[in-house]
């Protein structure tokens, strides 16, 4: 028995495993390391009738931003980058009623919709100007109000997920 081709096998699957990753790297996928340069969360503006929106968005945005490491979270005022947003949407849509009455809904998807802006703070370039729309769901139960006061740092969470993906990642 020849071990040739099973040798010519090996080699051709170690080299695919090989040439797979090259492309891989290990922290930041912008042009700087991680770290080096630093974001402030600046001012962000409540456009619509639902109050505590802002609390939770700022928070969740300073929460992401430290655990991705990309940008350092400055908190006084000298940072490289501010990022600025506008809530400008709250969303609740019906997503699923009861089932013995077809008017008495069950269950919302609750969106938020924020216009971010990223500006270097030296020169005043904009970096990233996008609105960012979070999502998630809520039963509805007895109380409402109770269930979409949970439901808002989940909402913002999410937000603030997608946005410091984009601006961290640059859009593709």
């Amino acid at each position: 028995m020849t071990l040739r081709p099973f040798l010519t096998l090996g080699l051709a699957v170690a080299q695919a495993l090989l040439t797979g990753c090259a492309g891989y790297r290990v922290g930041s996928t912008g042009a700087l390391p991680a770290g080096q340069q630093s974001i402030q969360i600046g001012h962000i503006q409540n456009q619509t009738l639902e109050p505590r929106l802002i609390e939770s968005l700022n928070n969740a945005l300073r929460k992401r931003f430290q655990q991705d490491g990309t940008y350092r979270l400055d908190t006084r005022g000298e940072s490289d980058v501010i990022l600025t947003g506008i809530i400008t949407r709250f969303d609740r849509l019906a997503v699923s009623f009861q089932p013995a009455d077809v008017l008495t809904v069950r269950d919302y998807a609750l969106t938020m919709t924020a216009k971010l802006t990223v500006r270097e703070r030296t020169t005043g370039k904009v970096i990233f100007d996008r609105d960012v729309v979070g999502r998630t769901s809520i039963r509805a139960g007895n109380d409402l109000a109770s269930a979409e006061r949970q439901a808002v740092p989940l909402l913002a969470e999410d937000l603030a997920r997608i946005a410091t993906s984009l601006i961290v990642d640059g859009t593709w």
